[in-house]
């Protein structure tokens, strides 16, 4: 007889699964300096924190995303036998791009917040931005209740608001993930479709990890347009380093 695990349980852990496949990716790849924003050595110097800890840090909060994924699915859920129909491909196009505007407007104004108060930042935000360096698997590194607030109820209101199904969820939230990891890869790498076709990417992400941009780009994971529609955007140029490597290098105004 054949296991059958339902489209809710795919939805909740397959994104998890991606998450440390693709930062196992990146992993590998940080060897390739030429293509680092970071030299190697600036981790140990910048960082606060040890990959081990933040291994552990990711974990929990994932723990807390597994969590509220299955109460979701529970009060959401259809009980009856029959799985919901997936609706057509343009359909599914449509609530992509809304699950995706919605998740980039609670984040942008969240995570602005989580700087403007300086409570929540020095208790919760800072966390996060004890990576100087960033790299793949540290993308969400953050407080527990900056994660729930942040990423996991900014993920249920974008899989409320859009309408999708728990099938068309694995699809988008997997998305997403590779979406948060590759911003936060410290790596550009040439061909990367996702420095193609967002603006937000890598080198952006990067300017908000340094003190001088930490009051911009808070724009995160996909668009950045809240942050040109409200001034916080800091554009940046790709500079080659003397020693090798990349460099983001903010672009100052006129």
């Amino acid at each position: 007889m054949a296991f059958a695990v339902s489209d809710e349980l795919l939805g909740t852990f397959v994104p998890i699964a991606v998450y440390w496949i693709y930062s196992g990716i990146y992993v590998m790849l940080e060897g390739f300096e030429d293509y680092r924003l970071h030299p190697k050595g600036d981790e140990n110097v910048k960082n606060i924190v040890s990959r081990g800890t933040v291994v552990k840090g990711v974990l929990v909060q994932q723990a807390f995303q597994i969590i509220v994924s299955l109460l979701l699915f529970k009060f959401v859920g259809d009980d009856s036998a029959t799985k919901p129909q997936q609706p057509s491909a343009t359909v599914i196009a449509v609530q992509f791009v809304i699950a995706m505007l919605v998740m980039d407007t609670w984040q942008y104004f969240m995570h602005r917040y989580m700087h403007i108060n300086k409570f929540l930042y020095k208790h919760l935000h800072s966390k996060h931005h004890s990576l100087v360096v960033p790299y793949a698997f540290g993308a969400l590194y953050n407080h527990p209740l900056e994660g729930l607030i942040l990423d996991t109820i900014g993920g249920v209101l974008s899989f409320l608001t859009s309408g999708m199904t728990p099938r068309t969820a694995i699809f988008f939230f997997s998305f997403a993930t590779i979406k948060t990891v590759d911003d936060h890869c410290g790596l550009w790498l040439p061909g990367n479709l996702f420095h193609a076709l967002f603006q937000n990417n890598s080198a952006y992400h990067d300017i908000h990890h340094q003190l001088y941009g930490n009051k911009y780009n808070f724009s995160q994971p996909f668009f950045v347009t809240w942050d040109k529609i409200l001034g916080t955007y800091m554009p940046y140029t790709l500079e080659n380093r003397k020693e090798g490597g990349l460099e983001a290098r903010p672009i100052k105004a006129d």
